[in-house]
């Protein structure tokens, strides 16, 4: 991750991606919470978009496209300074033109205290000459040639 997403969440933590799928963790901070004491809102939907971007790249996308559209709902408090937030993005659908996530964020214990939809268009950038297709389980590029990015 670069620019934005590195001064952003210096603290994120990839587990897992594969083909579709992202789950990260972030470690609440100071700079994370509202005037309450609690993750702002504004956290969530810029992780609801960086997610959603990454769960696209999941796919072997060299260039994610550019955010049509994007929303968040907040179901509870997600936590306060110290406390590890988790979220699983999915890519849900993607076309010739578009992709859709979907973006779930849970609590230590479990609960669901967000969820996030991003829908990005991909029209230019699925025909990239830098793309790869993944294997099934993301571990083997089958197609084009894998560049890793720090």
């Amino acid at each position: 991750m670069t620019g934005h997403d590195t001064q952003c969440f210096p603290n994120l933590v990839i587990h897992d991606a594969t083909p579709g799928t992202l789950r990260v963790s972030l470690k609440i901070e100071q700079s994370n919470i509202n005037r309450v004491g609690t993750v702002h809102g504004g956290l969530i939907s810029s992780l609801t978009d960086t997610l959603g971007s990454l769960a696209v790249a999941t796919k072997g996308q060299y260039m994610t496209g550019v955010s049509t559209d994007l929303g968040t709902s907040f179901v509870r408090p997600a936590g306060q300074v110290g406390d590890v937030l988790h979220a699983k993005a999915v890519l849900t659908g993607m076309g010739k033109s578009l992709a859709y996530t979907r973006v779930d964020f849970t609590n230590p214990a479990g609960e669901l205290v967000a969820y996030g939809y991003h829908t990005k268009y991909i029209g230019k950038s699925s025909l990239h000459h830098k793309n790869v297709k993944f294997s099934e389980d993301g571990k083997d590029v089958i197609e084009g040639e894998f560049n890793d990015v720090d």
